[in-house]
């Protein structure tokens, strides 16, 4: 007997339930689901993102729901559009043997006149978002009188997006004699005033502690100088070769230089963030959810909405402005009771905030150390040797080649056949890791010895560490550029404006600063050249461009490492092999590692080629791109 029966989940629910999987209750939806059959009363649901909310909510949403009616009764309001489709998809899926439902997800970004229709033609359930909800009620497109039901999922994560004022209007729609379930992963003040707002004495059931993270994910923080901090992802990724993981960045210009980076350098990854359309966004959760994209690139919002099994890592490229959210972002990882990693990337002046993770969500942190390029080989290499001693044979298709194959090895042994095939694919990562450097940074103000143990980081008392940063001013020149706001310019689109006229990556350049009419910028010093003469020439928007060293010191973080700005033969695009960044140059269907350009959400990005110079680069789809050790 399914235990969903016990909780007195009806039947024809339980038969699609079944069908998803749902066989044993969350501690969540244990303890929510018996109360919202029973009690016609307001409640609280608090629980760690992943531990199946959107059940706890919906199974008895849809049994109380008449679906014989055409009339709206029951509202749920989400922060985020793909977490508003999500919980759409859910509920069409329990509903799988339920005649008659209707279940309607409005959301900005995609055409309001179908969403209209839709509405009129009775739906019994409607999940939305703020903003396009109060668009809705102001065309008069949706009536709320008739609702019953109303939920608030991820409240906190709404208030923290400014949507209260929308929430309020929302509600203020809705009859006073209703039931409002909000479900949270927090419970912050703003979230404790809405509730004192909007429900009547509401029942609250904590699952695990307020804010607490989930218990199944180990946390593990590394600290690097912040211009290393793109070489130290890149190296956390291929010391995981199975990794499917999500990037979180703070802002979208940082999630798209990240995501095009990675797409350049080989990865199969893409960006999510508010500035793609809708069919971008899809087009992207499409090939995530199916697991054709290894690495998702996103921002905050994105965390709300991206309810995917089996996501193995969750890495912080830059902490999250509000600290709150790591909750969040952790919860991507580790759901539905699997275990999973969350990592955190700092730099030595951020550890301090370490202590302050560690008291919101309950839990340790581990300090690691960024892999070394001997034991990143040593991961990749077994995992080489895992996928061709698993790897499936068509018997039936390669029978005809095997005489001609076995006649070409005849000479070589079963040792030399297996050192040979193993170092075609495996020399390349070798090379490429020779002389990588160390990139870890000692936090001597949080730590004694080499490897600090969890008790001596918090014995150590409170504050930031205080060793001193080393002074990098020497490394950078400062620029002037004669481009600013009044040409529609800010920091991201200066950035890439620079990257892209000079072929340059991002980790190049230093602190920007963005007047009226003009802008300073910070690059390494051994750019200082090639910078002058990729700008000779050129024009922004009709506007002649120039650019010229200031007299003001330099400031901002590059690196220092000897640079190549030709074709290099690693796994890699350009740079040299001492370490994870080059300075690379881009390659138009060129030598060795060239790719096609494009940006991460159009397009195919071109094979990597690790044939002769002289050989172009395919072109070809994101999951046919070459990585490493084959096909990521």
């Amino acid at each position: 007997m399914n235990k969903f029966e016990a909780l007195g989940i009806l039947p024809n629910i339980v038969k699609a339930i079944t069908e998803l999987g749902f066989e044993t209750p969350t501690p969540i939806q244990e303890q929510a689901i018996p109360v919202l059959l029973k009690e016609e009363k307001d409640l609280v649901g608090l629980a760690q993102t992943g531990t199946g909310k959107t059940a706890a909510f919906g199974l008895p949403l849809i049994q109380t729901v008449d679906f014989n009616s055409r009339n709206t009764q029951a509202l749920i309001l989400c922060p985020t559009r793909e977490l508003c489709l999500q919980i759409t998809k859910d509920l069409q899926s329990y509903t799988k043997y339920m005649p008659g439902a209707n279940i309607v997800a409005i959301y900005g970004g995609a055409s309001i006149v179908n969403q209209l229709r839709d509405v009129k033609r009775g739906a019994q359930i409607v999940v939305g978002t703020p903003g396009r909800m109060v668009d809705m009620i102001n065309r008069r497109g949706v009536t709320l009188s008739t609702v019953i039901r109303v939920v608030l999922d991820e409240a906190d994560e709404m208030l923290n997006m400014g949507f209260k004022e929308d929430l309020d209007m929302i509600l203020s729609e809705t009859p006073d004699q209703k039931c409002t379930w909000l479900f949270s992963a927090t419970m912050p003040r703003e979230v404790e005033t809405i509730a004192r707002k909007y429900m009547s004495d509401p029942f609250q059931i904590t699952v695990g502690k307020r804010n607490e993270g989930n218990v199944n994910i180990e946390h593990q923080y590394y600290v690097v100088q912040s211009r290393d901090r793109y070489a130290s992802l890149k190296r956390i990724v291929d010391f995981y070769p199975d990794i499917f993981g999500i990037v979180f960045c703070r802002t979208k210009a940082e999630t798209q230089e990240v995501a095009e980076k990675l797409i350049r350098d080989g990865y199969n990854a893409d960006a999510l963030h508010g500035d793609l359309s809708q069919a971008q966004r899809d087009q992207v959760m499409k090939r995530y959810r199916s697991k054709t994209l290894q690495v998702l690139v996103a921002t905050d919002v994105a965390a709300r909405g991206i309810d995917v099994d089996d996501v193995t890592h969750v890495i912080n490229y830059n902490l999250p402005d509000e600290i709150e959210n790591y909750t969040h972002r952790s919860g991507r990882t580790a759901r539905a009771g699997k275990t999973g990693i969350s990592i955190v990337i700092l730099n030595i002046r951020e550890v301090g905030k370490i202590r302050m993770l560690e008291k919101i969500i309950g839990k340790k942190f581990t300090k690691v150390k960024v892999p070394n390029g001997s034991e990143v080989c040593e991961k990749q290499l077994f995992a080489l040797i895992s996928k061709i001693h698993d790897v499936e044979v068509n018997e039936a298709a390669i029978a005809q080649y095997l005489p001609q194959i076995y006649a070409q090895l005849e000479e070589l042994s079963k040792e030399e056949l297996i050192k040979r095939f193993v170092s075609d694919e495996f020399n390349r990562f070798l090379e490429y890791y020779k002389n990588a450097p160390d990139l870890n940074v000692e936090n001597r103000g949080m730590e004694r010895g080499p490897e600090v143990t969890r008790d001596r980081f918090n014995e150590r008392g409170s504050g930031e560490p205080r060793q001193r940063v080393p002074d990098r001013d020497s490394n950078m020149t400062r620029f002037f550029i004669n481009v600013g706001e009044m040409d529609g310019l800010d920091k991201g689109g200066l950035l890439r404006f620079i990257c892209d006229t000079s072929n340059l990556e991002g980790s190049n350049i230093g602190r920007i600063d963005i007047k009226s009419n003009f802008s300073f910028f910070d690059a390494a010093k051994e750019v200082e050249d090639f910078l002058m003469n990729a700008f000779k020439d050129q024009t922004y928007k009709g506007r002649n461009v120039r650019i010229d060293p200031s007299n003001g010191a330099g400031a901002g973080s590059a690196s220092s490492r000897e640079s190549s700005f030709g074709r290099g033969k690693r796994p890699y695009g350009g740079g040299n092999s001492g370490g994870d960044t080059g300075y690379r140059k881009k390659s138009y269907g060129g030598s060795g590692n060239s790719y096609s350009d494009g940006n991460s959400t159009g397009g195919g990005y071109a094979k990597r080629s690790y044939g002769s110079d002289d050989k172009p680069a395919d072109s070809g789809s994101y999951t046919d791109r070459k990585s490493k050790f084959g096909k990521r």
